[in-house]
């Protein structure tokens, strides 16, 4: 009776091939550590800098509206308008982008001649490349004046709605949230656009076969195969999407206009981002208070995307397909 083949390896080769598979394992280990303890670093730096400040700080933190740093005896910080900015100019930039571009991601996997699907998924991916600065100085010398009748009718037709309702600053020259918000959204744009387009394409075969088989027509087929394949992608892409939207600096701080008063969370307010409002000031980062409070301001934006992601991860169920 024949016997099976011993899995054990050979005596000879035992030491070097599990030894190889401990460095390799004890090398991987160390660079998923490595980046924990880089991530909790920074926060702790960030925490350590901004509790002097908070602790100094005239004002409620949370709800204050005031950012006022010039005395350091004095100082009164709040981050009320800059969380209303940074929120309001990211969603609905998200709110733009994610339907074009899952929109495009359909069009090159599902629907587009194989002559258009390179160059035009080039032209997409570059739009990537293109500096932070340029899509400012875009935003507030050619779009913002096209932007401003659009704005104009939403705020003459839809006021009585909070978002589309008069702001801190005047919609002339188009300096508001939703000018920066469709800045945003062109920047936003390539990264939803390539995570949807490589997920769309990992769809099994077989599922677009067995619906075409049972009689789908090409939209049934993408509607009951490949967007619920890709919707954790989808939702990957998305975050990613918004995580730049969160952090991007010298694109809003061109484009939006500042303003005096507190923000009504409407899309035609004016302010600044905790990006912007930090590089705003960086130049004056001289004495310890003063900049204490800008770091505060910059924890609570590295804690908001820990939210953000906790979010997309329960949103998609705790996986990305493919």
């Amino acid at each position: 009776m024949p016997t099976e083949p011993s899995t054990t390896p050979a005596k000879g080769r035992a030491p070097k091939k599990y030894g190889a598979e401990f460095a390799f394992r004890s090398a991987a280990t160390a660079a998923g550590g490595i980046i924990v303890a880089a991530i909790a670093l920074i926060a702790l730096f960030l925490l350590i800098q901004a509790w002097p400040s908070v602790m100094a700080n005239k004002a409620n933190f949370f709800t204050s509206a005031e950012f006022n740093t010039n005395d350091s005896t004095n100082l009164r910080f709040g981050i009320r308008d800059l969380f209303m900015v940074t929120v309001l100019s990211s969603l609905f930039a998200l709110a733009i982008a994610v339907p074009i571009g899952v929109g495009i991601a359909l069009f090159l996997t599902q629907y587009s001649p194989k002559v258009l699907k390179r160059p035009f998924s080039t032209i997409v991916d570059l739009l990537a490349a293109v500096p932070s600065i340029v899509f400012g100085l875009w935003g507030v010398l050619v779009l913002a004046p096209k932007l401003e009748p659009v704005q104009t009718f939403l705020n003459g037709h839809l006021g009585w709605f909070f978002l589309f309702a008069d702001g801190d600053v005047t919609i002339a020259g188009g300096g508001t949230i939703f000018t920066a918000g469709v800045v945003l959204a062109v920047m936003i744009l390539p990264i939803i656009t390539s995570v949807s387009r490589e997920v769309f394409g990992l769809t099994p075969r077989s599922h677009i076969e067995a619906a075409q088989a049972l009689g789908a027509t090409k939209w049934e087929v993408v509607r009951l195969t490949v967007l619920p394949f890709g919707r954790s992608g989808v939702i990957a892409g998305s975050m990613l999407g918004l995580g730049r939207a969160l952090g991007e600096t010298i694109a809003v701080l061109i484009v939006l206009r500042t303003s005096a008063t507190s923000g009504k969370w409407s899309l035609f307010d004016g302010g600044y981002t905790f990006a912007s409002k930090i590089a705003s000031a960086a130049s004056e980062f001289s004495s310890k208070l003063p900049t204490g409070a800008y770091i505060a301001a910059g924890f609570v934006l590295f804690a908001l995307t820990f939210v953000v992601n906790a979010l997309a991860r329960l949103a998609a169920g705790g996986k990305v397909n493919g």
